[in-house]
């Protein structure tokens, strides 16, 4: 990341807050797949986290925190779209029925194998987003210490023990 892009999107530069979406697009829509298990559904979630963060950046503290403070939005924004699913109960049949949730409550994409998906649902879901973040947001570990409010020594920890568990599984 480049602090100066990100010290120029909190000044207001516009053109700086889209070099900073460039960069970091993919991840965010990966994560919001990962989370959601519905490609409309990740656009929606990152769609609002772009918005929201755009509309918030000028209250950014510093420009090393940009990372785990966007990852946050789009956390929140993918809770508040599950409890708008689940709110709905024909929308919660549907996901089910479709296969994109299961019992367990794992909502990670039908497109995973079967086994990796099983291996998700084994986690809780603190366990399961500190993987995402990590394996698939690329986030490192003091980064998701910011967004999940454990220290990074503790996010260490639990993704040592859920990985440990998704082997145990999956061996």
């Amino acid at each position: 990341m480049d602090e100066k892009l990100v010290n120029e999107a909190i000044a207001g530069s516009k053109e700086a807050f889209c070099a900073l979406y460039g960069q970091y697009k993919d991840r965010l829509y990966r994560y919001a797949l990962y989370k959601l298990g519905d490609p409309d559904d990740a656009e929606d979630a990152v769609s609002e986290c772009v918005l929201s963060a755009w509309k918030s950046i000028g209250n950014l503290r510093s420009a090393e925190a940009f990372s785990s403070w966007i990852f946050r939005i789009l956390s929140a924004c993918c809770a508040s779209h599950i409890r708008n699913l689940i709110r709905s109960r024909d929308d919660l049949e549907r996901l089910y029925k479709e296969g994109q949730i299961s019992a367990a409550g794992s909502n990670a994409p039908a497109s995973l194998s079967v086994e990796l998906n099983e291996a998700l649902s084994q986690l809780g879901e603190e366990e399961r987003d500190i993987v995402l973040l990590s394996v698939i947001g690329g986030l490192s570990s003091n980064e998701i210490a910011g967004i999940t409010g454990l220290s990074a020594g503790g996010v260490r920890s639990k993704l040592s023990r859920s990985l440990a568990k998704m082997r145990a599984f999956l061996s």
